[in-house]
């Protein structure tokens, strides 16, 4: 911060603004980060980390909050620039920690108590001015896309060196994943690793047509005509044999007769 920012803001604001941030840099909010422009204490910049669990997990928010010059005696307004399906882009947020409820603001609220509440609200699903209703698959898409559209954004990087070298190895690793080959699929195999067949083109399974195999149309098909083959000709075999019978009882007859 430099002492440019001390001309700009009267010595309240300044003077509480930089408690503040000495405080945030001491505990910092949980998935938030915030800095305030070197040229304006009264604008500070923040960066939400999306929490697990949530269509915002995996994404990286910026917005900006700036201060009245009566701060802490009236609250600031509250902003977000990156696209995230919750808050409208570039829009004051109705927050009961905005200035669009000064009756409802106390003094005693910091910065870091400011960020945690825009958090809160950010992961709830209740309507406010300045909110937008979208699908969380939107959402996740939205935080996918947040991280090249930070890195476009100059004074993100230029307050956030740090957030931005973690988007960019986590843009790497993302990269290094899609570039991996496919695993291929296991094909299947007997013991000797070859696959053998048998007719019908089944495969074998040391020398036996498998479970699953053997419940394949083909081979059931295959079976019933193979036992009508055999019923035929088992039928033909009782005929014949019948006939023999017949034949070799009328010899017998014949020969008593001749007697």
């Amino acid at each position: 911060m430099s002492s440019n920012s001390t001309k700009r803001a009267p010595t309240t604001a300044t003077q509480r603004l930089k408690q503040d941030y000495l405080r945030i840099k001491k505990d910092p909010v949980p998935y938030i980060c915030a800095e305030p422009l070197p040229s304006n204490i009264l604008e500070w910049h923040y960066v939400v980390r999306g929490p697990e669990m949530t269509p915002y997990e995996g994404g990286y928010y910026h917005g900006k909050l700036i201060f009245p010059r009566e701060f802490p005696f009236k609250p600031p307004s509250i902003y977000m620039i990156t696209p995230n399906g919750r808050f409208k882009c570039n829009t004051r947020l109705c927050l009961s920690i905005t200035d669009f409820h000064p009756d409802t603001w106390n003094p005693a609220w910091s910065v870091s108590t400011i960020l945690t509440g825009l958090l809160s609200f950010m992961v709830e699903k209740g309507p406010t001015l300045g909110s937008i209703e979208t699908s969380e698959f939107t959402k996740r898409q939205l935080a996918s896309q947040s991280l090249a559209f930070n890195l476009k954004d100059k004074v993100f990087c230029e307050l956030f060196p740090e957030v931005v070298e973690e988007i960019k190895q986590k843009q790497k690793a993302q990269e290094e994943l899609h570039s991996r080959p496919p695993a291929l699929p296991l094909p299947d195999v007997v013991p000797d690793g070859e696959t053998h067949h048998g007719q019908n083109g089944l495969p074998l399974l040391n020398g036996h047509v498998p479970l699953a195999a053997a419940n394949h149309p083909g081979l059931q098909q295959a079976n019933r005509n193979h036992g009508l083959l055999g019923g035929a000709l088992a039928n033909l075999f009782v005929i014949v044999g019948f006939a023999a019978f017949a034949y070799t009882v009328k010899y017998v007859l014949r020969s008593i007769a001749q007697e």
